[in-house]
């Protein structure tokens, strides 16, 4: 140790330090008195020298557990002397690492008779301690000047006094009973409280430490109670406290307006006695405002909370529309981004409330005081601003309180622009979903039906599911349900893709199991980037299944296939709910594996059930919606729904509702589809079907039989567009086609013309050339036809054309 003086003077300690290998290292004024050495002297030499009586270095081994050593020293003066001193030795570590020893000698010090004068006035005017003794009646009979400023009393008129007496608080009551319990048993106790006592100005928060006091006797003369005030440390622990409940509290959903109010929940009682949250306006539009320049700001109350119920201080209700004037601390804290502290005088109040009536009575009614105003603002723009005033409780705003409120509102800006940006591509997806899906659908005789869809709630995101109902020729009906793995616009888009495949797939007339699978091979393309569109946004992992049903009303059968979807349930007339046992197929884009179909008959008036998983476990909420949820859920679910259809109910819509309010919580998890379809069936009458010769001479026949049955039909108008119609089928089937050849007529919303043979290959038009002899039917077809196509058959093709007819069919179904 360097050579310095104490700063204390005469008598001076003696201080020494060696090193690891023993040697004098340093050596102050106080050792040179001690023993006589000079440091010049002693520098450098072995400590060893210096000790009397055969004692070594050894001789200092530290206390067990402690790194120091303490005890009486035999020094050996310069001139020979032979000195004991009282030594205290702390072990130590250089910055280098090396280790030594910090010796300490104290100079003999005798009790002097102002001791006790110097410990009284220590324990009177103690500053940071507040000590009051109390005998064993526990009355009060000394206390110091901190305690006696605490009470706002002098020590005359608080002695005799017990605690309850001077604070008949609860607080007190549970003080003296520790006080009485230390008494009896001399077990210290300890109590924090955290109040305003009579004499502060603001509420102190004490730490108490009870002890029983005795003579050298051992006879108890009462105990002592000794305050330390804790308030910076309880402030700062409740700040950490309100910070970690904001973290768990605040952005526990993505809405704008409920995040708002978890921050104002969360601030009051602990911060403010009164919040609240405005937004801009601007964004509700969707842009941002710039807040830095001049003009008015228009906000929206979007929460707000207080100390008092209903919050009766508040100048606006929540979702109004205000405009800060400028030179409020609001609008100051807009335009320069920063946080504002302001006190309030009621009785010269600023000009910024001067100007609003309101604001003046509210500010005489509750008695505001104190201010701050912290704009809301995440990754460079800002949000809005959160006002917080103190009116109950007496202390104005301190900076440590605006360190918090800045810290508080950083994470709910966080959380508010979170949920905005989401609740924005939310509205987006669901925009984009419910333009993909069908607004309304197509009239056709097959079904009637009625659709349900439930998009998800907020958390997990609007997703893939889709229904379609698609006419298809021959008075048939396509029915679909689907359902993409996932969530968003990207979910959303993949969704209206599929749906458009399903419906290009479904116009050539594709078999379910055909269309499935080549719909399985563009959900691969997707899922590898590679599709048409060559769009590098929509690869990646891309899942899907799909329940495609085909219903003929002519012969009342349905063809279904599956795509790892649910099973369709079917109502039959009698009541009976069942499950299709449909093959299950594999889910979309898996590739590779096969699909197969089922065919059921439907009698009249069966009720046909598809829908997507979110329906049967979205009750439990179980999983994220896209794995369909346990095993017990998704069957409860299916017994719930089988409960749910085979309730009477007056309509198809009616239906729906029962099902979805017995099956959906407010809020599903995942999105719902419902598609339910009641059949049809078509009157024979309003079917005619003839066997054809493969002879050219029989298109004659087939053109009056057709002719005739126009006129039985009372359709005698498009007589001779059917008579072109069937002229020109019936001989493309004899010439190109393969026997047998059979002519259908079918009296629908339209008037449908059907020719079979027995060949595959199928028809297409072409442009004919001025001279040639053949070439154009199919083009005459399809200029006479509102629409016209083929479809491949077991055994052959079909090739079919229909005619806009007037009005309805006359009851054609039964």
């Amino acid at each position: 140790m360097s050579d310095a003086s104490d700063a204390v003077g005469e008598p001076l300690t003696a201080r020494v330090t060696v090193d690891g290998q023993g040697a004098v290292t340093g050596w102050n004024d106080g050792a040179a008195r001690l023993l006589g050495y000079a440091p010049r002297e002693i520098l450098g030499r072995p400590a060893a020298t210096l000790l009397a009586d055969g004692s070594t270095a050894a001789d200092l081994r530290p206390s067990p557990g402690l790194p120091r050593w303490q005890g009486t020293l035999a020094l050996r003066h310069r001139d020979g002397r032979r000195l004991e001193a009282r030594v205290l030795a702390h072990r130590r570590t250089g910055d280098q690492g090396d280790r030594g020893w910090f010796l300490v000698a104290a100079p003999a010090v005798p009790p002097r008779p102002e001791d006790d004068a110097l410990m009284r006035w220590g324990f009177l005017r103690s500053p940071s301690c507040a000590t009051s003794v109390y005998d064993t009646d526990l009355r009060l009979r000394r206390s110091n000047r901190t305690a006696l400023d605490a009470l706002g009393l002098t020590e005359e008129e608080l002695r005799g006094l017990r605690m309850t007496d001077v604070l008949p608080t609860p607080l007190s009551q549970e003080v003296e009973r520790r006080m009485r319990q230390t008494l009896e048993t001399g077990e210290p106790q300890y109590v924090e409280n955290h109040a305003r006592a009579p004499g502060e100005p603001r509420e102190h928060a004490w730490s108490v430490h009870l002890h029983r006091v005795e003579d050298p006797d051992g006879r108890v003369l009462g105990v002592a109670a000794t305050g330390h005030d804790m308030t910076e440390q309880h402030r700062a622990r409740e700040r950490l406290q309100l910070i970690a409940e904001a973290s768990s509290r605040i952005g526990g959903t993505l809405d704008v307006t409920r995040t708002a109010q978890e921050l104002a929940d969360v601030a009051v009682p602990g911060l403010a006695d009164f919040l609240s949250v405005d937004l801009l306006t601007s964004f509700e539009q969707g842009h941002e405002e710039q807040t830095s320049t001049g003009g008015p700001l228009l906000l929206r109350r979007v929460a707000h909370q207080s100390v008092l119920p209903g919050a009766p201080e508040a100048v606006l209700a929540l979702g109004d529309v205000d405009e800060y004037p400028e030179g409020s601390p609001p609008a100051e804290s807009l335009r320069t981004g920063r946080a504002v502290r302001r006190r309030i005088d009621a009785a010269a109040l600023p000009q910024w409330v001067v100007g609003d009536a309101l604001r003046v009575a509210r500010v005489h009614d509750y008695g505001f005081h104190s201010l701050m105003a912290v704009p809301l603002s995440a990754r460079g723009t800002t949000l809005g601003v959160v006002v917080l005033a103190r009116h109950r409780r007496p202390d104005p705003f301190q900076v440590d309180d605006l360190v918090l409120a800045e810290e508080l509102a950083a994470r709910a800006a966080v959380c508010i622009d979170n949920a905005r940006r989401y609740t924005r591509e939310r509205a987006t997806s669901v925009a984009l979903q419910r333009s993909l899906l069908p607004q309304r659908l197509p009239e056709q005789s097959a079904v009637e039906v009625a659709s349900r869809y439930l998009p998800a709630d907020v958390r997990a995101g609007v997703g893939g599911d889709w229904f379609d109902v698609i006419p298809l020729s021959g008075a048939r009906v396509a029915l679909v349900v689907g359902d993409v793995v996932g969530h968003g616009i990207h979910a959303s888009a993949t969704m209206g893709r599929l749906r458009t495949a399903v419906r290009t797939l479904a116009d050539i007339d594709l078999p379910p199991d055909e269309l499935l699978t080549h719909l399985d091979d563009l959900v691969g393309l997707l899922a590898t980037g590679t599709d048409a569109l060559g769009d590098p946004e929509t690869a990646g992992d891309v899942g899907a299944t799909c329940l495609y049903a085909v219903y003929d009303p002519l012969v009342r059968r349905c063809t279904l296939a599956r795509a790892g979807h649910p099973l369709p349930a079917v109502v039959t007339p009698d009541g009976e709910v069942e499950l299709l046992a449909l093959p299950a197929g594999p889910p979309l884009g898996l590739g590779g594996l096969p699909f197969e179909s089922l065919e059921v008959d439907l009698p009249e008036g069966s009720l046909l059930a598809l829908y997507t998983d979110g329906l049967i476990v979205s009750r439990s909420h179980g999983g994220d919606g896209e794995s369909g949820g346990g095993a017990a859920d998704v069957d409860d679910g299916t017994s719930r729904l089988c409960r749910a259809l085979a309730a009477p109910a007056a309509s198809l819509d009616a239906v729906c509702d029962s099902v979805l309010a017995d099956l959906i919580p407010r809020l599903p998890s995942d999105d719902v589809a419902l598609l339910v379809a009641r059949t049809r069936a078509l009157d024979p009458s309003r079917i005619a079907t003839w066997d054809v010769a493969s002879d050219p001479a029989a298109v004659a026949e087939a053109r009056k039989r057709a002719v005739d049955q126009l006129e039985a039909w009372g359709l005698t108008d498009a007589a001779f567009v059917t008579e072109l119609i069937v002229s020109e089928l019936v001989t493309n089937a004899i010439r190109h086609g393969r026997p047998p050849v059979q002519l259908r007529l079918i009296h629908d919303r339209a008037l449908i013309c059907e020719v079979s043979d027995g060949g595959g290959t199928a028809p297409h038009m072409r442009r004919a050339r001025t001279y040639d002899e053949g070439g154009r039917g199919l083009l005459l077809v399809a200029q006479l036809s509102r629409r016209w196509g083929t479809r491949p058959g077991a055994k052959g093709k079909t090739i079919w054309a229909e005619q806009t007819i007037d009005g309805p069919p006359g009851g054609p179904w039964l």
